[in-house]
């Protein structure tokens, strides 16, 4: 136990001390008996007095030390009131205002500037003001001006929203159109600075600066209105005329742009009412309630007219603030002109049908025309064939009956002429056919070795005459064709050669060339230059009419015209004074043939003998029956004659004998057709050994004779062909020949 309490101050122990030895000295001088005790306590005293004098020395050292850091406890206090002064000092030479909160969001320091510009707010700030508190100071001060839709507690919210984030710049609108640039950055210590700059001035600079430019750029935009070809009012989003350009005045009748200026669209669609016509489908009211949307406004197109006549195309867009933009653009030439162009669209499709009708009467004219041509080429080919046949079937018959001689020689001739005359008429019903469409191809496989070997030895002869070459190369090819069509080709073409080649030679040729046979007919004639090259295949057209053997010059009219309708492409080169070339391109059928094909008539047997043969003929041209009965009673056959097909059916009746073969004219005249009387046989007799004779080579009749299954004859009938079927050798005749 200490009788020095060690949390007393020095001074404090040495007082305490001195009492205690001074009350001991007392003790010592009072009692002097007992001598021993006395001296202990002196000892004991004397041991105090030492403790006493350390305790005084530790003392006096404190005291010391503690004068020591008092000194320096004011000389930090002096530089910490310097400092102090000097950032004082330093903040209030800030032009801006300052203010600094600690980490506990309290106000610690602030200048004379902070909130200067808020003078119901700058006398309630000191320090320790929480920064909670200041926000609410600001948000309900008179000099802060807030937007229409936000409330003082609006404004708060959002402030305190912003002091979360590190670093805060933004300005705040004060009375009298005044501006506070505020921002807010966070210390490394978490502290929060605040600067408050005016900038007042520059907003206001900025804001004439900014109307400065909108008056330029107005009148720059004012400028290039005015500078266009269209009227175009413009409007803001409370569809009020905020613009237009001085097209406008002259396009509709309003007053001038300060007077109409600020009017609103529904007026302005009220003044135009009455004067306007729209177009398109819209009116006044549904332009009203386009005009009426808020937003979203689709752009639209229409027309309107007004009383004098002007027509306007109008155009409306929405713009990117909710206003929108008409356009007035005057098409009333435009119109004008569309309208003239229609009426004269209208007069010449009046005209076109009037012309089209008149040329439809022409063309219906000319195909009526080139129908009775047809017709009267048919019929009179019909009418000679009859004559000529009766004509080559009598001297056919008296050929047989003329002894060798002079005589001879004139019935050669005379079946010369005759088979020149037989082929002029066939060459136009050919050519009538193939104008006509009416042509009949049969196209097959046909080896080219069965139409060049014939045709090598039927020109042979004529060619010897005039002293030619003829050469005529086989070929092992088989083609698509139809084998008639191809060798009348084949053979106009080399009797063409032969014609107008006097000397040097003729060749028929065949080269393959892919999946076409290319058949090749050169001459060494005389040429056909080139503008004569498409003449030649003219009807009647003949380069040299001197040519010795008379030709009409249908052969090659025949030969375009047929390897056209076969699909055959047909070519030719020449060059006067040294020759020509036809080609003639024909797809290859590399199938083998069922039979040999050899259009050439039949070589004339020794001796025709139909001896037994009964041959019923029904014929109503009498000079034709009679040659035709001749050669066939030559024959050694009987015939039995009917002119027509009652006197056939009766004079059946009344011999009760069916006749070995039936030969029928198709044209019996009346009613009758040569396939009536054949079904009425048929019905009568069943089956019928029957064949059609007639001149009349159309699609139609070799199409029905096929679907009978009987033979059609043509006329000019030839004597071998007759022979060879009522011998009982034509069953292979049929519609095709």
């Amino acid at each position: 136990m200490s009788l020095i309490n060690p949390n007393d101050s020095l001074e404090r122990q040495n007082e305490k001390l001195l009492v205690i030895t001074q009350s001991l000295m007392r003790r010592v001088e009072q009692k002097n008996a007992q001598a021993g005790l006395a001296y202990r306590q002196f000892e004991r005293a004397a041991l105090l007095e030492n403790q006493v004098r350390e305790r005084t020395r530790d003392l006096e050292r404190t005291l010391d030390l503690l004068q020591d850091s008092n000194a320096r406890l004011e000389v930090a206090r002096a530089e910490t009131e310097t400092a102090r002064s000097d950032l004082a000092e330093a903040i209030e030479t800030i032009e801006e205002g300052f203010a600094l909160f600690d980490t506990n969001d309290t106000l610690v320091l602030f200048n004379s500037r902070f909130c200067k510009d808020l003078p119901d707010v700058m006398p309630q700030l000191a320090s320790g003001l929480t920064f909670d508190r200041y926000v609410t100071l600001i948000s309900q001060s008179d000099t802060l001006s807030l937007p229409k839709d936000q409330t003082p507690a609006d404004w708060a919210r959002r402030r305190m929203a912003r002091h979360l984030d590190r670093h805060v710049v933004f300005n705040v609108s004060l009375a009298e159109d005044r501006w506070l640039q505020v921002s807010e950055h966070r210390t490394s210590g978490g502290g929060t600075v605040i600067l408050q700059t005016d900038i007042s001035d520059i907003i206001q600079l900025e804001r004439q600066e900014r109307a400065r430019l909108r008056d330029e750029q107005a009148r720059m935009l004012q400028a290039t209105l005015d500078h266009l070809n269209q009227g175009v009012c413009i409007f803001d989003s409370d569809r009020t005329l905020v613009g237009w350009n001085s097209k406008m005045d002259g396009l509709l009748a309003l007053p001038k742009p300060r007077v109409t200026l600020g009017i609103r669209f529904a007026d302005l669609i009220d003044r135009l009412r009455d004067q306007l016509v729209f177009n398109d489908g819209y009116d006044a009211e549904s332009l009203r309630n386009w005009a009426n949307r808020s937003s979203g406004r689709s752009p639209i197109a229409f027309e309107i007219c007004r009383e004098d006549g002007r027509t306007y195309s109008v155009f409306a867009q929405e713009m990117p603030d909710h206003g929108f933009v008409i356009s007035f653009t005057d098409v009333t030439a435009e119109r004008e002109a569309a309208r003239a162009l229609f009426e004269m669209n209208e007069k010449l499709e009046r005209r076109v049908r009037d012309r089209t009708h008149e040329l439809g009467l022409a063309l219906a004219e000319a195909e009526r025309a080139n129908a009775s041509k047809s017709r009267f080429v048919a019929a009179a080919s019909h009418d000679l064939l009859q004559p000529l046949s009766a004509a080559k079937l009598f001297v056919s018959s008296l050929s047989d009956k003329v002894i060798p001689g002079e005589a001879q020689a004139v019935i050669g001739k005379t079946e010369k002429a005759l088979m020149g005359a037989q082929q002029i008429i066939e060459a136009l019903l050919d050519i009538s056919r193939l104008d006509a469409g009416k042509a009949i191809f049969n196209v097959q496989a046909v080896r080219l070795s069965d139409i060049v070997a014939p045709l090598r030895d039927e020109l042979a002869a004529s060619a010897a005459a005039k002293g030619v070459e003829l050469h005529i190369l086989d070929s092992t090819l088989s083609v698509r064709s139809d084998p008639a069509y191809l060798r009348r080709i084949l053979q106009n073409l080399l009797s063409n050669a032969l014609r107008y080649t006097d000397a040097g030679r003729v060749l028929l040729g065949v080269r393959r060339s892919g999946g076409t046979a290319r058949i090749e007919v050169w001459d060494t004639g005389c040429g056909i230059a080139q503008q004569d090259q498409k003449q030649i295949f003219q009807e009647f057209s003949r380069l040299a009419p001197q040519a010795s053997d008379g030709g009409l010059g249908l052969g090659l009219a025949i030969v375009e015209r047929a390897c056209k309708g076969l699909g055959h492409d047909l070519g030719l080169w020449s060059e006067p004074g040294k020759g020509s070339c036809f080609t003639l391109a024909v797809p290859i059928d590399a199938a083998a043939l069922p039979r040999d094909i050899n259009q050439s008539a039949p070589a004339r047997p020794a001796q025709h003998d139909l001896s037994g043969l009964l041959v019923m003929l029904v014929e109503n041209d009498p000079a034709f029956a009679a040659a035709l009965s001749l050669v066939v009673e030559d024959m050694g056959g009987d015939v039995i004659l009917a002119q027509s097909a009652e006197e056939a059916l009766e004079l059946m009746h009344e011999i009760q004998l069916m006749p070995d073969a039936f030969l029928i004219d198709y044209q019996l005249g009346g009613d009758w057709t040569g396939i009536d009387l054949y079904h009425r046989l048929t019905e009568i007799y069943g089956q019928v050994p029957a064949a059609i004779l007639s001149a009349d080579r159309t699609r139609e009749l070799r199409q029905r004779c096929k679907d009978l299954g009987i033979p059609l004859i043509s006329k000019p009938v030839d004597r071998d062909r007759l022979w060879a079927h009522l011998s009982g050798r034509g069953q292979h005749l049929s519609a095709a020949e």
